[in-house]
């Protein structure tokens, strides 16, 4: 029998007896002692599954790592390293590992590999001359035994902290799973805390409190633990949403909730839970959330019933997707209960009675010449700025605030709509020569007034670019040349007991698009941290047979300002 096949069915038998556990919060079978924790230090979670972030669901743990990097991961069960990505963003140095349960785990912000995996990788990286890399081993490629040291935690890509970021994901689908549902245990003795409440009017007539926009509701502590809402008189159909968050012991860090639920006379009417999600839907959770108060106070309401756009699949329970039909002289009670994994709870009671009042305070629709109807291809042209919105680019019919301003300065609409798809915005470049278009890119503007670049195309006569935020935007030209610097050492200085070269490298205009090392002429690999702007190079990459060597390094910006640092230096033999 050859190794392959031993493999596949150590795999297959595994796969089997992994499935003889349930999990009393799903019901579904997951195996709840078959992955061992990936650190040797205590758990403590500075981030929850399914926590809110921005324009996504968080698809893992975030476990703390003492307040520093380098700490011991290890393999949680047998399998093997079925994917490797390193990139600047997002997961920085990622390590996937296949297990023969059909399970699959990955492991993000990592500061390096450990020793076979990394001379894997640097080989990959050496060959396409890359830091950045995707790769996908074999089954057979590097296997990896339970308990293994297969990394070491960092705080690489978009992390903004020491830590390891933790997932499990079904292999077949890809979909993320809760990781507390396979047994992972953490201490966790807090409730949830509820700071607001909100109450929506749903349809043209309701109201709550002969208000018909978004009202925020006052909660009184009982002394029971519950939250009382001061009794409210409504018509119609309503909803409402929280905000709250949930700690653990031992961290001060605001998670997420595991459990939302909406009842009414006693009865479960809506109900979401973290336990798995796919990341095709993840963008729903703009629908989720209350996104114009999240744009504008900066506070994630998570609401408690379904928009009509809204295709997620965290809700167990649906009653007319948690609208209630509030009739004149009915009255009503309404429970919302928030849960973490642990089942610590936080109850908010609603009085509510039936009443159909004349309303005294009206949502405001401010109407402009450009109405978006979600379901059709829109286009609006104005002073030499185009916009053109796909079909269904947006979830729900507005008016459009679209504005050009003097210098090239466009405003669409502010940040307060969430959109589904990415829309096209063109400038009309043909005033500008050749030498001026060269240098100039479509940047937006924050509301700070600070610049980011935007992936600009470039025709003869226009610019564009493919967004899927909205604010505003402006033509900037950029004719300086990207910074470089020596950090660790000085040109023509030895540097023997050196184990790193380290440059740093800034752009405060287009921002970097790329860089490139050499030494003697030969590529070497940089890793780059664009968090602190410093490229490092190891320098036991290299065998050195010679005292003097020349260090290059290349670095363009987003419209091909290029600058070159040539330096020497020395290294005993």
């Amino acid at each position: 029998m050859n190794v392959k096949k031993a493999i596949l069915i150590l795999f297959l038998c595994t796969y089997v007896i992994s499935f003889s556990q349930g999990n009393a919060n799903t019901g579904k079978n997951y195996p709840t002692d078959y992955f061992s924790n990936p650190l040797k230090v205590p758990l403590i979670l500075s981030g929850t599954f399914g926590e809110l972030r921005s324009n996504h669901f968080h698809a893992g743990l975030d476990l703390k790592t003492l307040g520093k990097e380098g700490l011991d991961v290890v393999a949680p069960a047998d399998g093997y390293v079925s994917r490797i990505k390193v990139s600047h963003w997002g997961y920085g140095k990622a390590l996937y590992i296949t297990h023969p349960n059909g399970y699959t785990t990955v492991y993000g912000h990592l500061k390096k590999f450990n020793a076979k995996i990394e001379a894997y990788v640097k080989k990959q990286q050496y060959n396409k001359e890359s830091f950045e890399i995707h790769l996908f081993p074999s089954a057979s490629t590097l296997p990896v035994s339970k308990n293994e040291i297969i990394a070491y935690s960092g705080n690489t890509g978009g992390s903004g902290g020491p830590h390891l970021h933790f997932e499990i994901r079904d292999t077949n689908t890809a979909k993320p799973i809760n990781p507390m549902l396979f047994g992972i245990k953490v201490n966790d003795s807090k409730k949830p805390r509820v700071n607001t409440l909100i109450g929506y009017s749903l349809s043209e007539n309701s109201h709550i409190n002969s208000i018909s926009k978004p009202t925020q509701i006052t909660l009184v502590p009982q002394k029971n633990g519950d939250l009382l809402a001061n009794k409210i008189k409504a018509f119609g159909s309503i909803g409402f949403g929280i905000n709250a968050y949930d700690q653990l012991d031992g961290a001060y860090n605001k998670n997420g909730l595991y459990s939302l639920s909406l009842l009414v006379n006693g009865k479960l009417a809506h109900q979401f839970n973290a336990d798995s999600f796919s990341f095709a839907e993840s963008k729903y959770i703009n629908l989720l959330i209350d996104y114009e108060r999240y744009s504008n106070l900066k506070q994630r309401i998570q609401k408690c019933f379904i928009e009509p756009a809204n295709k997620l699949s965290v809700y167990k329970k649906i009653n007319n997707k948690g609208y209630l039909s509030i009739e004149d002289g009915m009255d009503y009670t309404v429970e919302i209960i928030a849960k973490d994994f642990k089942g610590n709870s936080q109850k908010i009671i609603i009085p509510i009675t039936g009443s159909n009042e004349r309303i005294l305070v009206k949502e405001t629709i401010n109407t402009t010449p450009y109405k978006i109807k979600h379901n059709i291809f829109n286009v609006f042209k104005k002073d030499g700025i185009t916009v053109a919105f796909p079909k269904n680019t947006f979830y729900n019919d507005f008016y459009l605030n679209f504005e050009v301003q003097k210098d090239s300065l466009v405003k669409v609409h502010t940040p307060t709509v969430p959109l589904n798809k990415n829309y096209t915005l063109t400038f009309d470049v043909s005033k500008y020569t050749e030498s001026q278009k060269k240098l100039m890119y479509i940047a937006s503007i924050d509301a700070r007034g600070r610049s980011n670049y935007q992936t600009t195309v470039k025709k003869s006569t226009t610019f564009y670019t493919s967004t899927k935020n909205l604010g505003k935007f402006t033509l900037l030209t950029d004719n300086k040349k990207p910074n470089i610097y020596i950090d660790n050492f000085k040109n023509e200085q030895w540097i023997s007991n050196h184990k790193e070269l380290k440059i740093k490298i800034t752009d405060n205009e287009s921002g970097i698009k790329s860089y490139r090392g050499e030494i003697d002429g030969e590529w070497i690999l940089l890793e780059y941290e664009p968090k602190t702007d410093v490229l490092t190079y190891n320098l036991s990459d290299k065998k050195f047979t010679t005292a003097k060597h020349n260090l290059k390094i290349t670095v363009t910006d987003n419209v091909g300002n290029t600058n070159i640092l040539n330096t020497t230096f020395f290294r005993k033999i």
